[in-house]
This record gives C-alpha cells, structure tokens and sequence, in this order.
C-alpha cells in the first residue's frame, strides 16, 4: 500500500480463498487439479474431434467447438490462482492483476452467454427451417457470429470495468472470494459504490435476461414446430439434438442469474461463503460437466469418438500385422 494524502491506498490484495477450511487445503488443491486437468482434457478433445472428423463440420459443432475454446479460457483464468491459494497462506494479487483478472472473467462469461444464445438460434433454423438452413447459417455465418460474440463481449463490459477502476480502496486489502470477481471488489471501496455496482447490475442483467430469452423463445419455436411432426421418431430425433445443449443452459443461466441478476454489494455476510459455494460451482465444476454432457448425451459425438479411436488402433495395429505377414 502507499500513503497519499493521509490515506492508504491499495496496490495489491490478499486473496484469502476458503479460511473455514484451512485443514483440507492439500485435499482441496489435488482436486481442484484434477478437476482442472479433466476440464481442458474434454474440451481439447471436443475441438479435435470437431476439427478432424469430417462429419462434424457442421454448424453446430463449429459452435461447440468454439464454446468449447471459451471454456478452456474461462477456467484458466480462475482455476490457477485458486490452486495458488490452497498452497500458499497468504496469496496476493496487485491491483492491476485482479482489475485484468475480473474484465477477462465477465468478457468471457459474456462471450459463452452469447454462444449458448447462438447455438439455441442455430437448432431453430435447423430444426424449423430444414430446406433454407445450409443457405442460412453458412460458414460466413458461423465464423461471423462467433466473432461478433468474442468483440461484443469485450466491449460491453468496457462500462462496468470504468465505473469500477474509478472507485477508491484504502483498506482493507482483503477479498472473501477465491479471485477477483465484482462483489467482493465493490464491498471493499471506501467511497460510495452505487453507481459502479449499478453499472455492473444493468449489464449483467441485460446481458442474461437478452441472451436466455432468445435461447426461451428458440426452444418455444422448436417445441411448436416438433410437436407437428407426425412420427414419434422424427420427434425423437429432433429433440435429441438439442437435450446436451438445454441441459448446459440450465446450469449455466440457473448459477448466473442467482449470482448476478440481483444487487451485489448489498448481500449480507451470512451469504458470503454460500456465494463461494455457488461461483465455484459455475466457475470449477460446471466447465468440468459440460464435455461430459455433450459427450454422452450426444450420439454423433460418441460415434465420431469411436471412429477416432478405431483410425488410432488400427494405425498402430498394421505395422505389427505387417511385420507377421497377416497384411500384404
């Protein structure tokens, strides 16, 4: 800290992650690497499988793939410090650091917002206009919406990082959360922070309210149009390309509207470390179940799995068959 005109200003902070559980921080540090080695395990093979199988250069595997480089970022960005956290007592952050910290955390939560919104749009063109959709969503398209979501979350959340570099910390230094998120950073200002916190309320808000409700009046569109569909079957098929995508949306948005569709530096101490609970929650273990969701409730994935695996064993089975004189 330095002193400026009788005040002491914060340069860094101490990031005190999880007190109440000082005894298990060894425990608490080998599975959180766990957790994080499987989370970039699956979403990397999410992308190769995407990238090399031919049958799934589509659409919506393009924007899987690319929700799934989203997630790879957006746990990387948390997860490591955590880490840092259980093994070191007394973990510090400058100011800088964590400002960084908490604009590429909302830009990237912004950005897989958009991309769950823009998956949801694709699976209604798809579905509700089968004869126009190559000609509708094409790679143009695709590689437009995704860039747009990227810059567009970037950009939104330029006003809410001002508002929030412009408040003033003089102590204490401490944040009650695992990394740099704007509620413990608000509750910390000793100058009134309501503009700041309502700058952060209005884009958030806007941000999940806009984004769930063209996912709510995609999926209302699909219902209508499968229901018409006179065989079961056909009904079935429809829906099963959509349930790995509604199932990530709920988690998803059901954490972030209870953490952020509300007033934040207003919540009461009793609340704090439920609040932990639930960012971890969004934070650590949800980007862990997404590859497994879509991994096995989705059958093209498992079966562009499968022939993976197949290609790999057999290229590795013919030198030795060779070698026996079982090939020619």
């Amino acid at each position: 800290m330095s002193n400026e005109n009788n005040k002491t200003i914060v340069t860094h902070f101490n990031i005190l992650g999880f007190p109440s559980l000082k005894n298990l921080q060894c425990l608490l540090f080998f599975i959180g690497l766990l957790i994080y080695v499987l989370t970039l395990s699956g979403h990397l093979i999410i992308i190769s499988i995407v990238y090399i199988d031919r049958h799934l250069h589509t659409p919506m595997y393009f924007f899987l793939s690319s929700f799934s480089f989203l997630e790879i970022w957006y746990t990387s960005n948390i997860i490591p410090q955590m880490l840092e956290v259980f093994l070191i007592e007394n973990k510090y952050i400058t100011y800088a650091s964590c400002i960084a910290q908490l604009y590429f955390f909302i830009s990237f939560g912004t950005a897989e917002c958009f991309i769950l919104a823009i998956m949801a749009f694709d699976r209604y063109l798809a579905i509700c206009n089968p004869l126009r959709y190559q000609n509708l969503m094409n790679n143009k398209l695709c590689h437009q919406l995704a860039a747009c979501s990227w810059i567009g979350a970037f950009l939104i959340n330029i006003p809410p990082l001002v508002a929030l570099c412009r408040l003033s910390f003089c102590g204490p230094n401490e944040i009650n959360h695992f990394f740099c998120d704007a509620s413990p950073l608000l509750k910390l200002s000793c100058v009134n922070p309501d503009e700041a916190e309502l700058c952060n309320f209005i884009v958030a808000t806007s941000v999940i309210v806009s984004s769930f409700s063209l996912i709510l009046v995609s999926y209302i569109l699909i219902i209508v149009s499968v229901l018409k569909i006179p065989s079961t079957t056909g009904r079935q098929k429809a829906f099963s390309t959509c349930g790995s995508h509604l199932a990530v949306v709920t988690i998803f948005y059901g954490t972030l509207m209870f953490m952020y569709v509300r007033p934040t530096s207003k919540t009461s101490n009793s609340s704090v470390i439920f609040n932990k609970i639930v960012s971890v929650f969004y934070t650590v273990v949800t980007p862990m179940l997404n590859p497994i969701i879509y991994c096995l409730r989705n059958k093209e994935v498992k079966d562009a799995l499968k022939r993976a695996i197949n290609r790999k064993h057999g290229l590795t089975m013919k030198p030795s068959c060779i070698r026996k004189g079982l090939i020619n």
